[in-house]
C-alpha cells in the first residue's frame, strides 16, 4: 500500500491539474514499490508514466530500458559512514541530509522536501567516491554510477540523449546517482575551447538535475571545481569540500590499522605522521591494504611491528606524487 503522503499528493495534483506534481508523486510511488520488491506493480505504474506521456517521449524505463544499462553501473554499497575518516563538520552535514531522507514523510507533511543534490570537491583520493557510496549504504539504496565512457559520443545530440536516458532510468528508483569527475560534462559554458554541442549538453543536464525528484539523491564530485559552469553551484543544496587528511586524521587511521593487526602504534606514531605528511586518504588506504596483505602472507606468527616497518620502507622506495601547489590550476583542454 502506498504511503498516505504520496496518495494525498496524487489527489492534490489531480484536483489542481498539476502534471508536474502528478509525475513526481507517481515516480515516488514507483520507487517505494520497487524498494518493497513489488516489482509487478512498480512496472505497471512505470509503464503508465511512459505510455501516457508523463515522462519525456522516447525514454524507456526498466524492463525495456533501451540499453540504459550501458550508461550506468549499479552496485549495492558495502561502505558506511563509520568506515570513513572525515572532518566532523562534513559528517554532521551528511548525517542531517540522511535524516531528512529517512524522515521525508514528516517534511512532506509540512510542504517541504529533503535535500538531495550534493556537490563534493577536493583533491583526488580524499574520499569523494567513498562518501557517495557511504550515503547510499546509510540510505540502504543502490548506487548508480554514470559511465562517461559509454555516454559521451562523437555525434551531434548523442551525449545529451544518453544522459537523458540514464537520468530518466534513475527517476523512479530510490537511489544515489553519482557523477564522478563532474567537470567532464558540466564545464563552464563560457569556455571558448568548448563546442556548442557541449554547451547544449550542460544546459540540458542542469535542467534535468533540477527536475529530479527528491528520492533520487544526486552526488557529484570534482577535483577541479574551477572548471565547473557557474550555474552548477546554485543547483546544489549541499556543497562540501573534502580536504586531505590532517595529522589527527592520519593518527586516527593508523590507530585503526593497529587495532586490525593487534599492534600498538603509539611508539611509532611520530615517524608515521612524518611519513604520511601530505598524503591522501587513498594513499593511506593503499598502505593499509599492503600491511594486511603482508600479514596474511606471514601467517599467524607474523610480527606486526616488523611488517609495518617493512611496508613503510617499501613505500619510501616507490615514487610518490607530491601534492601540487594550491594555486596551480589545470588548464581547460
Amino acid at each position: 500500500m502506498a504511503r498516505a503522503d504520496l496518495l494525498m499528493s496524487l489527489v492534490r495534483a489531480g484536483s489542481k491539474g498539476d502534471n508536474a506534481m502528478f509525475r513526481r508523486s507517481l515516480e515516488a510511488m514507483v520507487a517505494e514499490e520497487r524498494a518493497k520488491n513489488h516489482n509487478v506493480l512498480a512496472d505497471r505504474l512505470a509503464e503508465y508514466l511512459t505510455s501516457n506521456g508523463v515522462h519525456d517521449s522516447g525514454t524507456q524505463l526498466a524492463g525495456g530500458n533501451g540499453g540504459v544499462e550501458n550508461y550506468l553501473y549499479q552496485t549495492m554499497p558495502e561502505l558506511g559512514l563509520k568506515d570513513l575518516v572525515l572532518p566532523m563538520q562534513v559528517v554532521g552535514v551528511i548525517e542531517r541530509v540522511i535524516e531528512e531522507q529517512t524522515r521525508r514523510e514528516l517534511l512532506r507533511s509540512e510542504g517541504l522536501e529533503p535535500r538531495h543534490r550534493l556537490l563534493l570537491v577536493g583533491p583526488p583520493g580524499n574520499g569523494k567516491t567513498s562518501l557517495a557510496e557511504a550515503i547510499a549504504f546509510e540510505l540502504m539504496v543502490p548506487l548508480l554510477v554514470v559511465r562517461y565512457e559509454s555516454i559521451i559520443g562523437s555525434f551531434l545530440g548523442e551525449t545529451g540523449q544518453r544522459l537523458r536516458k540514464a537520468i530518466e532510468y534513475a527517476r523512479s528508483r530510490h537511489c544515489v546517482l553519482f557523477f564522478d569527475e563532474f567537470d567532464a560534462i558540466a564545464k563552464e559554458r563560457g569556455d571558448t575551447h568548448e563546442t556548442g554541442e557541449i554547451k547544449r549538453v550542460v544546459s540540458s543536464l542542469l535542467m534535468q538535475i533540477d527536475d529530479l525528484p527528491s528520492h533520487v539523491v544526486v552526488v557529484t564530485a570534482s577535483n577541479h571545481p574551477e572548471l565547473l559552469d557557474r550555474a552548477v553551484w546554485r543547483r546544489f543544496q549541499v556543497r562540501l569540500e573534502l580536504p586531505p587528511p590532517s595529522p589527527r586524521h592520519v593518527e586516527d587511521w593508523m590507530r585503526r590499522l593497529g587495532d586490525q593487526v593487534k599492534f600498538d602504534v603509539t611508539a611509532t606514531m611520530p615517524s608515521l605522521l612524518r611519513e604520511f605528511r601530505g598524503a591522501s586518504f587513498s594513499d593511506l588506504e593503499l598502505f593499509r591494504e599492503n600491511v594486511l596483505r603482508a600479514m596474511a602472507l606471514e601467517g599467524v606468527d607474523a610480527d606486526a611491528g616488523r611488517v609495518l616497518r617493512r611496508c613503510v620502507d617499501e613505500r619510501r622506495a616507490q615514487f610518490v606524487l607530491k601534492p601540487s601547489s594550491p594555486t596551480t590550476k589545470r588548464r581547460a583542454e
